[in-house]
């Protein structure tokens, strides 16, 4: 069986992360030295000792969460991984697929940090703060999820922005939109709708302006062919083009985030064991809830990386 590596999204940053690596190791101060000086701020000390509040900002934690997980792969490839040799794929959980490509070699650190940088604040100013929802429905069908988002789309934008496995849609768009969709998916039966402290309705037609910012950055960004297919967030397919995974990255800002999709993928393509590189363990718990066939590795800590290479080589 093959080996994917995924990269966690926004909701896996806790204050502290990278903090016990960048004690063990030096190339992973590098790395966090080399994304406070790609944008001109000590993000690190703000990963290590918080505030929280300004740690969870979008424009934050997107490259924070970039940063974890580079560090840790900067550590394995130091330790003797050559991704293309052992991996099949890389995938990631919205931002995580920026950091999936770089650890794929698409995009240099400095320039993916700048990138989600540029794409937390083209996010945040798309739509003022209070005009936007998320909320998370549990224990609907997709169907069912689809039908509220639809019926309750005239009293605004409405649509599913997350499907995360395991009975879990989440759903983005206009307030009041949102809170109507997650009424009406309550009547059809979901177990909860539970809104999300967002501090914008991400994954929605209403990132518009988000997605042409990132069309603007990625047209002038240097970008290299990946050493392994990335499995798209958008689509659910391998993609090597620089130009065309570009083009899934700006259609990513309004779509639909298909991880449910994607871990069937991988059981589907032979992956036996997805290696979580990065922050928090989401991503396991979820491959857990999708695939039972398929075997999680969470690296994050200096432990998990000695037990990651000794599996690897």
């Amino acid at each position: 069986m093959s080996i994917a590596f995924t990269f966690p999204g926004q909701g896996s940053q806790a204050v502290g992360m990278g903090r016990d690596l960048a004690e063990a190791f030096l190339e992973t101060r590098e790395v966090f030295e080399e994304v406070d000086d790609a944008l001109g701020q000590k993000l690190s000390k703000i990963m290590w000792e918080g505030p929280e509040d300004e740690l969870t900002l979008t424009a934050n934690a997107q490259p924070a969460l970039m940063a974890v997980s580079m560090a840790v792969m900067r550590v394995m490839e130091k330790g003797g991984l050559k991704l293309s040799d052992k991996v099949s794929y890389v995938a990631g959980h919205s931002l995580g697929e920026y950091s999936a490509l770089c650890a794929a070699g698409m995009f240099s650190i400095s320039d993916t940090a700048r990138l989600l940088r540029i794409r937390g604040d083209a996010m945040q100013a798309a739509v003022p703060v209070g005009e936007g929802a998320m909320c998370a429905i549990i224990g609907l069908e997709t169907a069912d999820v689809e039908a509220a988002c639809e019926a309750a789309s005239s009293a605004g934008a409405c649509q599913i922005a997350n499907d995360n496995g395991g009975g879990q849609l989440v759903i983005s768009g206009a307030k009041t939109a949102v809170e109507e969709a997650a009424r009406l998916a309550t009547e059809k039966g979901a177990k909860r709708a539970i809104m999300l402290p967002v501090s914008a309705p991400f994954h929605s037609t209403l990132m518009a302006p988000a997605a042409e910012r990132m069309k603007e950055a990625l047209a002038e960004v240097s970008k290299k062919a990946p050493v392994v297919p990335v499995v798209a967030n958008v689509t659910v397919s391998p993609l090597t083009d620089p130009e065309e995974i570009a083009a899934k990255l700006v259609e990513q800002v309004t779509g639909r985030v298909r991880w449910r999709e994607t871990v069937e993928w991988f059981g589907a393509n032979g992956i036996g064991t997805l290696y979580e590189i990065g922050s928090g363990k989401v991503l396991s718990g979820l491959a857990r809830r999708i695939n039972r066939e398929i075997t999680p590795v969470s690296v994050n800590t200096p432990a998990d990386i000695d037990t990651a290479m000794k599996a690897l080589l």
